[in-house]
């Protein structure tokens, strides 16, 4: 489970910097973007993090941190697309990718907790 959220959350990180560099240059869009250029790359990193865990408290501390910015990261795609910044199609695709990722660090978390 932990190399697919790895994977995932990579990738996204990716989409998040290309829809950063469209929403700065393209749509001359400063502020909103700068917000979820951090909170959607932060994802990744704190997954990253997570793999060094001092102790599996420290895992599940790190995974519900990258969860809390991976839902941030949602908040701010839902007011780019509801602001007209984010066109629906590439919304829905890049919205639906940071979901699963939402999805699989909740099913993460939760195993962890219970083991």
């Amino acid at each position: 489970m932990e190399n697919t959220i790895k994977k995932k959350s990579y990738e996204f990180a990716i989409r998040i910097v290309k829809a950063y560099k469209f929403l700065s240059s393209e749509q001359k869009e400063f502020v909103l973007s700068k917000q979820v250029l951090r909170s959607g790359t932060s994802v990744g990193a704190l997954v990253r993090e997570s793999e060094h865990a001092e102790s599996k408290a420290d895992f599940i501390h790190k995974m519900s941190i990258a969860l809390k910015e991976a839902n941030e990261t949602e908040y701010w795609l839902l007011l780019l697309h509801d602001t007209d910044y984010l066109d629906k199609k590439s919304f829905e695709s890049i919205v639906s990718d940071c979901q699963e990722i939402i999805r699989i660090l909740i099913s993460i978390i939760k195993t962890s907790k219970k083991k």
